[in-house]
């Protein structure tokens, strides 16, 4: 039976070719992953040398309803976007600890749900605060959503700024880019059943 719920894309700013290099193949692909019940961001960018390139971003939502249809949606979102986009590499926020423990509970799962889609394409991912993910794209980890989308908008070069979710997505995959990639490489991760070992 087929679910009403359906992954939207919401600001969506698809692929732009002439934004690629025309020579050689772009050295990583990195899709971020901000998780959120309600709206799940996504951002993928190509990182070539020092240099970052935009690729796509967007939001999956999820409209009220059962909670397990929700989830579904992220999954099936997630994967979709995995599937079309090919990155090498994830990185997620991590959950903060809310003032309401329910709010906290909903939005593990909303996380929980984008992660078995990442575990599941056996992509290696690494996660990220919130205060890392600032402090790597705004220069202080106490930044506004302003800020952040601003930011993003300059580093990648866009024309606009993205959604705030999206702007949320594309900063994680900047920090990792900035950050993480050298953790991979110089660790000699390499990945177990989902997990980096």
């Amino acid at each position: 039976m087929r679910s009403k719920f359906r992954a939207q894309r919401v600001n969506p700013m698809i692929e732009n070719p002439s934004r690629l290099t025309s020579h050689a193949s772009p050295n990583i692909r990195i899709l971020g992953i901000d998780p959120g019940l309600r709206v799940t961001g996504f951002g993928i960018l190509d990182k070539s040398g020092e240099k970052l390139n935009y690729v796509a971003s967007g939001c999956i939502k999820t409209s009220g309803g059962e909670l397990a249809l929700r989830l579904k949606i992220i999954l099936d979102g997630v994967n979709e976007v995995i599937a079309r986009y090919q990155p090498q590499q994830v990185a997620v926020e991590k959950v903060f600890v809310n003032v309401n423990p329910q709010s906290t509970l909903l939005l593990g799962e909303a996380r929980g749900a984008a992660i078995c889609a990442v575990v599941g394409c056996d992509l290696p991912m690494l996660e990220y605060t919130a205060l890392q993910v600032k402090q790597a794209v705004v220069g202080k980890g106490h930044a506004k959503k302003e800020q952040v989308q601003e930011m993003v908008r300059r580093l990648l070069r866009l024309p606009g700024n993205p959604s705030p979710d999206a702007a949320d997505a594309l900063a994680c995959a900047i920090c990792h880019a900035h950050a993480g990639l050298g953790r991979l490489a110089i660790s000699g991760l390499r990945m177990k059943r989902g997990r980096l070992v």
